[in-house]
């Protein structure tokens, strides 16, 4: 959520950073609401102030016997206007509200306008692989080796759902493994968080309510909308730790990371050159989250795509870092970098980490605060996420890489000690 006093001070500035997003802003009517709102509230204030006054003067007059008559119609009167004039309070505060809400958060100063277009590639690792023979599509590599099982996925669940199998499944798990160690390597607190959260939960991290035909909701059994839904990252549980808290400044930075399925529904078709496991509706990743103070948050947004980048790394996979224009960084962030695969299968780069730092945009909607220990006063926290990874476009990624004339694929060395120190996949 943006400050609303920022836009109570300077709109038309707040009208020009939401451009660069593609967003066009009318302050118009909101400015105006602000004004009768706050008008009605100086109202209110000077007639509960009569309203004390008064109930400090009736038992003296009673005391003294003299008439109350007159001031308790007053009274009467003046409880009638307070209780007007807080409807109609309650109706402005809620439209204005549906306004703040409805606002992206504004990107960085050192953000390009325009969409993905605009995106820029600011360093590349390694090179394309090169195959002296015809490479295969990592659907047919894995269906060959018997390790990813498509039909009876969809048996299951439905189209954009696979099951794990023997060394795919061990790979899977190899994977996280893999990305945990790291994480646990440099200090992060590891968190299994609920998959199932509150509506409270989304809102706090900027999903909802625009994107809340997105998730997975559980309805209540009168089916007059829904409190729960389950969680599409893990981001989502993480935002949420320190909902409606204050935290201590010398204990920040906080470093969390969390592994959890994700669940969407990814509405719309398919692209054809996205089947498999590029998109699904559930999928295995694990999440980096920060909570810092604001004049450490751009350095950690620089850490964590340095972290997320060292990951694919490690696995010997070609990829690049992609700064993103305002336009595709999603609402609630401000600047986001993602870290995208060489798929060559497709002849594309896709998206396996995006290192976003949000500003203080979530930390207003779930009023997360730190008390800065030289004033004492508190100030919102920032947060900060990034992918550390996701597995359904790395393991896509890392057999079409690693696939040989036989059909086999090397196993990267960093994840043969959780593969019994396999160094291939073969089929059974």
């Amino acid at each position: 959520m943006l400050d609303i006093n920022l836009i109570r001070q300077n709109p038309e500035l707040v009208r020009e950073r939401l451009a660069k997003k593609g967003f066009e802003a009318d302050f118009t009517e909101f400015i105006a609401i602000d004004g009768e709102r706050r008008k009605l509230i100086q109202e209110t204030e000077l007639l509960k102030a009569e309203k004390n006054k008064a109930s400090a003067e009736i038992p003296r007059l009673k005391k003294e016997g003299l008439d109350t008559t007159e001031i308790m119609a007053r009274m009467k009167q003046v409880s009638d206007q307070t209780r007007q004039i807080d409807e109609q309070l309650a109706e402005l505060s809620a439209r204005q509200q549906e306004f703040l809400d409805s606002l992206p958060n504004m990107p960085a100063d050192d953000v390009v306008a325009g969409g993905k277009e605009n995106n820029k590639v600011i360093k590349v690792f390694g090179s394309k692989p090169e195959f002296d023979f015809a490479p295969k599509h990592h659907v047919d590599i894995v269906e060959n080796l018997g390790i990813i099982d498509y039909t009876r996925g969809a048996k299951l669940g439905g189209s954009g759902f696979w099951v794990y199998r023997q060394d795919g499944a061990r790979l899977e798990w190899a994977l996280l493994n893999y990305f945990m160690q790291e994480h646990l390597k440099d200090g992060y607190e590891m968190l299994l968080p609920p998959h199932i959260l509150t509506y409270q939960c989304g809102y706090t991290a900027g999903q909802f309510p625009k994107f809340k035909d997105d998730v997975f909701q559980l309805r209540r059994d009168d089916g007059d909308g829904f409190s729960h839904f389950i969680l599409p990252t893990a981001e989502t549980a993480l935002v949420n730790m320190h909902r409606d808290e204050i935290l201590i400044e010398a204990e920040l930075p906080f470093k969390y990371f969390a592994y959890t399925p994700c669940y969407r529904k990814e509405a719309g078709s398919y692209r054809a050159e996205e089947r498999g496991m590029i998109r699904g509706h559930q999928f295995n990743k694990i999440e980096m989250f920060q909570y810092t103070v604001p004049e450490q948050s751009d350095a950690a947004l620089e850490e964590l795509v340095g972290k997320a980048a060292a990951l694919v790394e490690g696995l010997g996979l070609h990829h690049r870092i992609s700064k993103l224009a305002a336009g595709d960084c999603s609402a609630s962030m401000t600047k986001t970098y993602d870290i995208e695969v060489w798929i060559p299968s497709m002849d594309d780069y896709k998206e396996v980490s995006s290192a976003s730092n949000a500003g203080d945009y979530q930390a207003r909607r779930g009023n997360m605060r730190f008390r800065r220990q030289a004033s004492g006063k508190t100030e919102f926290v920032h947060t900060l996420n990034a992918s550390g990874l996701a597995t359904s476009r790395i393991l896509p990624a890392i057999v079409e890489h690693y696939q040989q004339a036989d059909g086999s694929v090397i196993i990267p060395e960093v994840l043969r000690p959780w593969m019994g120190g396999q160094e291939r996949l073969t089929a059974k």
